[in-house]
């Protein structure tokens, strides 16, 4: 998609949550929703972002604009689009606010063009819509070169980074470089993570709200066994190996195919250690379909290397993992059987080289699974270790990861309580009431109101 299109969602009543709040937290919540609709009548709140399909930031606005139309707001959603020339960009910048070059491409005056003229491109069709006085959220870096022109139109401008890495390096001060003229004239900027920020960002407009998970979305709402038995099980799932296993444990990563996921340093570790985890552990790597997420040109590269490294394997290994690419053109069926996987699922491991935050670990311990992570970025405000998950102090480590596993899988009771753990962590921590809250608490300063 390479124009500008507005993505419908079914507003949902806040009130489905409420069986998971205390009453206290319910009360809360009514009372910012009042508020939010004093604030907000007359205006509409804009979500733009690059993609409706795939990740974890589309997942969230399916979410959050649902709940937030549900409360009576005017909040709409648009996805700005690009060719593949715009998204090779945006991926070098995704790649070096996380540390790491990517590409060998430069951010430098020609990608600087490419970019501009993208959004010049778009902008027209985006400022038919916005109003002087609505508000506009703008996510990640494919966007962050309409606030200017937001603000010139008279709206309130909100710049959203979900990325970001605690230490910043020679990588992430190039992409900040490149990004800060297109930030700056945003009003206020949210991370997941204050250290995520850089230091020009001035820290009285600076929010750090963590994204949420909905409990009742296909990704994350209770399956029957048998259900999870036929989504797990069907054919045309795997694209490397054995059909699933239907006896013994499995060792689950779920990720987009992205190198900073590493999902090749995970088969790449157990095959490395097989002889220390039980015989009748299998490991299950699985990602979307490679061509369904438009603003990811590297997946499909990054899931052939990881065919080629499974296919390099001894036999034993190669017996014992599996690729899986779950097909994306139905979304509730993909977010489904995600969900399926997860419950399957003995451990669950997310080995990231850097995250901003990572659903794909909040998601499993919603569902009581004892998660293996990588102490980065937001996993590290996620998982207590030793609590509800344990963390791998460094994740490029395959022989601590081996260690991790074989230690939860010798110990049936251990992971039932950090199951358990790990559920309650996200029912107190990472549910919409609280991110609904902070957003409307930012609004209310915008406005001059606090």
């Amino acid at each position: 998609m390479t124009g500008v299109e507005e993505v419908a969602v079914a507003p949902i009543a806040l009130q489905r949550l409420e069986p998971l709040l205390t009453p206290e937290r319910v009360e809360r919540l009514e009372t910012y929703v009042a508020v939010a609709r004093r604030l907000l009548e007359g205006r509409t709140v804009w979500n733009l972002n690059s993609t409706a399909r795939g990740g974890g930031v589309a997942e969230m606005l399916h979410t959050l604009v649902a709940y937030a139309a549900g409360t009576g707001v005017d909040i709409r959603w648009l996805v700005v689009g690009g060719d593949p020339d715009f998204f090779a960009v945006t991926k070098r910048l995704h790649n070096r606010l996380h540390g790491v070059p990517g590409d060998a491409g430069a951010l430098d005056a020609a990608a600087r063009a490419t970019y501009d003229a993208t959004l010049a491109r778009h902008r027209g069709q985006v400022l038919e819509h916005v109003r002087p006085g609505d508000v506009v959220l703008l996510h990640d870096p494919q966007t962050a070169g309409l606030a200017q022109a937001l603000r010139d139109r008279g709206a309130f401008v909100v710049w959203r980074c979900h990325v970001g890495l605690d230490d910043h390096n020679a990588w992430t001060r190039e992409a900040w470089g490149f990004l800060r003229e297109l930030v700056e004239p945003a009003q206020a900027c949210i991370f997941s993570r204050e250290s995520f920020a850089p230091d020009w960002v001035d820290r009285r407009w600076l929010r750090v709200i963590p994204p949420s998970l909905d409990p009742f979305s296909p990704k994350n709402i209770d399956l029957d066994a048998a259900e999870v038995d036929r989504l797990v099980h069907r054919e045309g799932l795997v694209v490397e190996g054995s059909p699933l296993p239907r006896d013994g444990r499995v060792v689950l990563q779920v990720s987009r195919w992205d190198r900073l996921k590493d999902m090749a340093g995970v088969l790449d570790a157990f095959a490395g250690h097989l002889d220390e985890l039980p015989p009748d552990v299998h490991l299950v790597l699985a990602g979307p379909e490679a061509t369904g997420v438009a603003d990811d040109p590297e997946a499909a590269e990054v899931l052939a290397e990881c065919r080629a490294l499974w296919r390099a394997l001894p036999t034993r290994a190669r017996d014992r993992s599996h690729l899986v690419s779950v097909p994306m053109d139905d979304l509730d069926d993909n977010a489904r059987t995600v969900n399926a996987l997860q419950r399957w699922a003995t451990v669950v491991v997310q080995k990231s080289l850097a995250e901003g935050f990572g659903l794909t670990v909040t998601e499993p311990m919603w569902k009581g699974r004892p998660v293996v992570a990588s102490a980065v970025g937001g996993i590290l405000d996620q998982v207590e270790d030793g609590v509800s998950g344990l963390l791998l102090r460094d994740p490029r480590d395959g022989a601590e990861l081996a260690g991790a596993l074989s230690s939860l899988l010798a110990d049936a009771g251990r992971r039932e309580e950090m199951g358990r753990a790990a559920h309650e962590r996200v029912r107190d921590h990472y549910l919409a009431d609280r991110h609904l809250i902070q957003y409307v608490e930012l609004f209310a300063q915008l406005m001059g109101e606090v």
